[in-house]
């Protein structure tokens, strides 16, 4: 996972993983995901869906897996919803320095 989010080196973004899962749940995937590629994401709980339907991520009860990308005003400027996101790092890494460039302009 870390040298996946390199991929977004010399953006000034802060990247987290937003779920409505447990924490419980949550703190078994960081611990997994930092075992797997050691390194893992702060997590940011949103058990009521807030956040994840504000960027039109809410699928029924759970969210759709992708990323989401918000300004400095807390806007969402754009979304994906892509199951293969991590494995597709290369492409979504492009989308979002694409979109990130375009809100300096």
């Amino acid at each position: 996972m870390h040298q996946n989010m390199d991929k977004l080196e010399g953006l000034d973004v802060n990247v987290y993983i937003v779920s409505n899962d447990q924490p419980e749940q949550q703190l078994e995937l960081y611990n997994a995901l930092e075992e797997k590629m050691g390194h893992s994401l702060p997590f940011v709980s949103d058990p009521e869906m807030q956040l994840i339907e504000r960027a039109d991520m809410k699928n029924g009860e759970s969210a759709y897996r992708g990323y989401a990308l918000m300004d400095t005003k807390g806007n969402i400027v754009f979304n994906k919803v892509n199951d293969h996101w991590g494995e597709e790092i290369d492409k979504t890494a492009e989308d979002i320095k694409k979109e990130y460039e375009g809100l300096s302009k």
